[in-house]
């Protein structure tokens, strides 16, 4: 199983890599996006797994059935995660969820496990929505959080819709939408991740499991002022919208810390854009998180009464819209007590049970069919960087974890 875990992860690990970074930029239907699709097919292939690819460009290898078709009501167990990335990311924030779960189908093999149970592992599409803005594309149509309209007015950065990027990438775009039938044959799905965080490491396990998703966000901010010369216009004579911008950002930063919640402005657009002239247009995208809603919903009106009052003092037109969000995430109680009860098996004392402020496709599909999470430890925290790391060790002990739970949910 080791050698399994470790020729997979190198033959992966160059994929969109970029030589400059370090990091990796395996953006939905880009050529390296398609190269991960391809190892994902050839993986499936050769273990003799039926590869499926559904409507939303989803990839799904199953064992014990040909397709979703084959499985009655609620009966299949399925993993998986995702193989993009944000732009210069990590090496393990979505392909260590899909490697480790053929890895830990080769674990429970090896161990002559008995399938009583069709097993699935799947790779949701467009996770990170490093290239439309929008993230967990494919499992959101799955479970109809995104609706077909929505996903065909999405447009990346240089104009290109959903649909035209799917076409070129040779997939349907007209398929696109809800999905329950498949859905509905799915009575669990666990998702394996490294931890984006240091809760394993500062408690000293290699493996926890989910509690809960904070709920999160997505908001643009506009900000309008009046572009003109840099060398020529008086300081008291400009309306600068990137000032308003900056005194925004630190807002966000102090609202977040009185709140013991998140808040990074990360993403930034300008117009013009040069050097020597004053800005006509900021856009700042701001993605914020905190354990409940009510903290959530006190540090956004914080941050927009904030640019509000600047932008006002500055003369700058201000509009902000909320592109994306997802609400707390309680994973299902039983069976994340079911995964506790067998990783407990073999445990030297309890697995950890954390939080998250991370989003994942497990979380988008919670509201639909019973859903958890494992997480593996992250010796730094570092994540969406290509400093994100985990020991080959702490991987394989999540394998490890992962083919004990399969093997209670779906086997003999």
């Amino acid at each position: 199983m080791t050698a399994s875990f470790h020729e997979m992860w190198e033959e992966l690990r160059p994929v969109g890599r970029d030589s400059s970074s370090g990091g990796y930029r395996r953006y939905a239907w880009t050529g390296a996006d398609a190269d991960c699709r391809a190892w994902f097919q050839a993986q499936a292939q050769a273990r003799g797994l039926h590869y499926e690819l559904d409507r939303n460009g989803n990839q799904w290898a199953w064992l014990g059935a040909t397709t979703y078709e084959d499985v009655a009501p609620g009966d299949a167990v399925v993993t998986g995660s995702h193989l993009d990335s944000v732009p210069d990311g990590g090496a393990f924030d979505g392909p260590l969820g899909v490697v480790s779960s053929f890895a830990a189908l080769d674990e429970l093999r090896g161990r002559g496990a008995e399938f009583a149970k069709p097993l699935a592992i799947v790779n949701f599409g467009d996770e990170e929505g490093a290239r439309f803005g929008l993230a967990c594309v494919g499992s959101r149509l799955a479970a109809g959080a995104l609706t077909t309209e929505a996903a065909h007015r999405l447009r990346d950065g240089d104009g290109i819709t959903l649909p035209q990027a799917m076409e070129r990438a040779g997939y349907d775009p007209e398929a696109l939408g809800p999905d329950p039938e498949r859905l509905a044959r799915i009575g669990a799905f666990v998702e394996l991740h490294v931890e984006q965080g240091r809760a394993l490491d500062l408690t000293g396990d290699p493996v926890g499991i989910a509690s809960a998703i904070w709920p999160h966000g997505r908001w643009r901010f506009d900000f309008r002022g009046e572009a003109n010369h840099a060398g020529t216009t008086r300081l008291e004579d400009r309306r600068d919208p990137m000032l308003t911008y900056a005194a925004t950002v630190l807002a966000a930063r102090e609202q977040a810390r009185l709140a013991g919640a998140l808040a990074t402005f990360g993403k930034i657009s300008v117009q013009p854009n040069g050097v020597n002239a004053i800005p006509s247009l900021v856009s700042g995208w701001l993605d914020s998180r905190a354990a409940d809603q009510d903290t959530l919903d006190t540090v956004i009106d914080g941050i927009e009464r904030a640019a509000a009052e600047r932008a006002e003092r500055d003369g700058i037109d201000l509009s902000v819209v909320r592109e994306s969000f997802t609400p707390v995430v309680e994973f299902q109680h039983a069976l994340r007590d079911e995964l506790a009860a067998i990783l407990g098996k073999t445990a030297d004392r309890p697995v950890p049970v954390l939080g998250t402020g991370a989003g994942h496709d497990a979380g988008i599909l919670s509201g639909t069919i019973p859903t958890a999470m494992l997480f593996v430890r992250n010796p730094t925290g570092v994540s969406h960087s290509p400093a994100e790391t985990a020991t080959e060790d702490d991987c394989i002990a999540g394998v490890t974890a992962l083919a004990d739970v399969l093997e209670g949910l779906a086997c003999r």
